[in-house]
């Protein structure tokens, strides 16, 4: 990653500017002090250092009642790229994107049981130099899975500190619930003043939450484990210990296993490959009007929507982005009743707006996120832990 020198407001005011602009753009000094409390000279240092390291921009002006014209500030969209890599279970999908998180190229490749390390420091730069982007405009790499943590080194941190080593940059590893919702927070340049939650649903059920522009990870990177929420005190055991979790009733491993014990169901659509291509094919049944297939997804929905709600309720939250595979294909009849469920419930229904969004990019969205992660340490340090720099770079 490239190395700047903070500003003299701090990294914090940094990131403060950062964020207004990224979700105002464009905007012009004098709007960016008044949303951020920061003085004007405060504001002149830290945008002179921005625009000095090509991560933001003038772009024409506007009329000022007081004088001059007031010129205007953007984001530099293709001076710097972040890069994520979403493992699945037999393959990686590989995802860059630039600074206001549009994405510039994306691939699915298998992967084997063989070296993870060696594979996937190969694609890092068969899928940059494919891309054409200019190695010192990468200021890293995420790896994204189900089970990683950056709190937890055991887990992935060989694997990422090996990355670090052979590919010379930094990288991090993340959750792919916790990194989905960073994504959508940036590339749908939600305000930082906002209380933004991501559902991810898939085999299992997770959730990110950003609150000032960063992720919120609970004291040991566990928050979001929206799963693991009792819809059902004295409900279905679960491997957590608990009983009644949402996952067991809502996520597409618990909706195939209740398609799957319908035998007419089961036999009408062969459900009787993977969870992900079961799920898929119940999913596609239930949209095009197969009615049995619509009550086992609806009936998910239902289940799902009830969890949501309760973490509506106790963050109130102002807007949530359903993403993942899980609403790939299906994802109209789980927007549609928990919107219905929070119009309903939710106890802060009648104070604000509770916003309900699918995800234009649900099956990409844990890449993009971890490749938004890297985006965000570079130009807002701070917010993000468990960066590793290789040993010959942090020398």
């Amino acid at each position: 990653m490239a190395r700047r020198e903070a500003p003299a407001a701090g990294p914090g005011s940094r990131a403060l500017v950062v964020d207004v602009i990224r979700s105002a753009e464009p905007i012009s000094r004098v709007e960016v002090a008044e949303l951020t409390g920061l003085t004007q000279p405060s504001i002149s240092n830290i945008v002179r250092d921005l625009i000095a390291a090509g991560v933001i921009h003038e772009t024409g002006a506007v009329d000022s009642a007081r004088g001059k014209p007031r010129k205007l500030l953007a984001i530099n969209p293709a001076n710097l790229f972040g890069v994520g890599f979403q493992l699945g279970p037999e393959s990686v999908t590989c995802v860059a994107i630039d600074l206001t998180g549009g994405v510039v190229g994306r691939e699915v490749v298998p992967l084997d049981g063989s070296d993870l390390a060696g594979q996937l420091a190969a694609r890092f730069d068969d899928f940059t130099d494919g891309l054409d982007l200019p190695r010192e405009r990468v200021e890293g790499l995420a790896v994204v899975a189900p089970t990683a943590s950056p709190g937890d080194p055991d887990t992935f941190g060989a694997l990422r500190d090996e990355l670090a080593d052979r590919l010379k940059i930094p990288v991090l590893v993340e959750n792919d619930a916790a990194a989905a919702a960073l994504g959508e927070f940036w590339s749908r340049r939600v305000s930082r003043e906002q209380s933004f939650g991501a559902v991810y649903l898939s085999t299992g059920i997770g959730a990110g939450l950003v609150f000032g522009g960063a992720l919120f990870r609970g004291a040991g990177f566990d928050a979001g484990e929206l799963g693991h929420l009792s819809i059902q005190y004295d409900g279905r055991p679960c491997p957590c210990g608990n009983q009644g979790c949402v996952e067991r009733y809502a996520s597409m491993s618990a909706t195939v296993e209740e398609a799957r014990s319908y035998p007419e169901l089961a036999s009408r659509l062969r459900l009787d490959g993977t969870v992900s291509s079961a799920y898929d094919t119940v999913a596609r049944a239930a949209v095009n009007g197969d009615a049995e297939a619509y009550a086992v997804v609806d009936k998910a929905a239902g289940y799902l929507s009830v969890a949501v709600t309760s973490m509506v309720n106790l963050l109130d939250l102002g807007r949530i982005v359903l993403t993942g595979p899980g609403v790939a294909v299906a994802g109209s009849i789980y927007a549609r009743r928990l919107r219905a469920h929070l119009a309903r419930t939710a106890h802060a229904r009648h104070r604000h707006e509770i916003l309900v969004e699918l995800s234009a990019q649900p099956r990409n969205a844990a890449a993009i996120g971890g490749a938004a992660l890297i985006v965000q340490a570079s130009i807002a340090p701070g917010h993000t832990p468990g960066l590793r720099v290789s040993r010959d770079s942090a020398a």
